[in-house]
């Protein structure tokens, strides 16, 4: 019976290897992407700025009370075309200044008077030539006095001082103004420049001359003008420096508009440049997903200078490989992809 005994491991070993299942393979995981190309071109360092459009230095002149008044009648609200020494609003005095006016009126008569003695005495040698100068300079001022209350009869009109456009007339009628308050300006037409904040670092490396596209925020067509100024001191608001350009009449803009523009700030170099998307980082680390068979492989690379939608590759990339620019942040190395459409430009 000994015989037997090495058959029986065997047979246990057939039998259980009969009655098994091979495994079924896992499948591959399948990621969709949408993929564009690593292309070879020209990359600069663009800044993009926000501003707004305001008078010219000399273009904005103020519409001021001469004297403490009451407003009567608004004629030319803000945003209205006036030509030089229209109507912008009448006036009329307060109870104050009608109290001054006359007192100023009593002045100016009584130092008319004192002028006219005074000659008449001179003619007669009973004063000196010093005592008709004192009296006339009397008489001048105390008409300056009156003259420069500026309202006569009851009523002023508030003039434009130059031709353009009424800005800041916020008060009504009934509201009194004080002596010297600016009722509203006037915005010369045709003397506009524009005002952009931009970090006063960025603001160092940009001098008058250089090229700027503007454009409004509602999408008008840009027009590429020049940098008239850069003022590097920092506004305590915005904490931005401030760079000027001069916009062309032919754009027919007015003062508060809002605009936006580009500059450029660095050289122009030629290299490879992507799709901005398909840029990520992990801690510092930049890289890309190129395909490649329809496999994508995680790559390190070394940005350089953006310029709209697209950013140049110093390092990594080889022109024509296809990057990952959706999608990619649930990739892993190594990962099956199909893609979605065609590749983007």
């Amino acid at each position: 019976m000994k015989f037997c005994a090495p058959l029986i491991p065997l047979i246990l070993l057939a039998g259980c290897g009969g009655g098994a299942e091979p495994e079924a393979a896992a499948p591959d995981a399948v990621a969709q992407v949408r993929t564009g190309i690593a292309e070879s071109g020209a990359s600069s360092d663009d800044v993009g700025v926000y501003g707004a459009t305001e008078a010219g230095p000399g273009g904005e002149q103020s519409v001021v009370a001469p004297a403490e008044a009451i407003i009567a009648t608004i004629v030319a609200p803000t945003g209205t075309a006036v030509g030089a020494g229209q109507t912008i609003a009448l006036l009329r005095p307060s109870p104050t200044t009608r109290l001054d006016i006359a007192k100023a009126s009593s002045d100016a008569a009584a130092a008319g008077a004192a002028y006219a003695r005074a000659l008449r005495l001179r003619a007669d040698g009973l004063v000196s030539d010093a005592d008709v100068e004192t009296a006339r300079a009397a008489a001048a001022t105390a008409n300056a006095t009156r003259a420069n209350l500026g309202i006569k009869g009851g009523a002023l009109a508030l003039r434009a001082p130059i031709a353009g456009t009424v800005r800041n007339l916020t008060a009504k009628p009934g509201d009194q103004l004080a002596a010297g308050a600016t009722l509203a300006t006037v915005a010369a037409q045709g003397d506009l420049r524009a005002r952009f904040g931009m970090d006063p670092m960025l603001a160092q490396r940009v001098h008058p001359g250089q090229p700027i596209s503007i454009d409004t925020i509602n999408g008008t067509a840009p027009a590429r003008v020049a940098v008239v100024g850069v003022d590097p001191q920092i506004d305590p608001t915005t904490r931005l420096a401030s760079v000027y350009v001069r916009i062309p009449a032919a754009l027919h803009l007015g003062a508060g508009e809002p605009l936006r523009a580009t500059l450029q700030i660095g050289a122009s170099s030629t290299g490879i440049t992507i799709p901005y998307a398909a840029l990520l980082d992990d801690g510092g680390r930049s890289y890309v997903f190129v395909v490649k068979n329809g496999v994508a492989k995680s790559r390190d690379v070394s940005p350089g200078n953006s310029a709209g939608d697209r950013i140049q590759i110093l390092k990594g990339l080889q022109p024509g490989e296809k990057v990952v620019t959706e999608g990619g942040t649930a990739l892993e190395d190594g990962m099956k992809v199909t893609e979605q459409g065609g590749a983007a430009k």
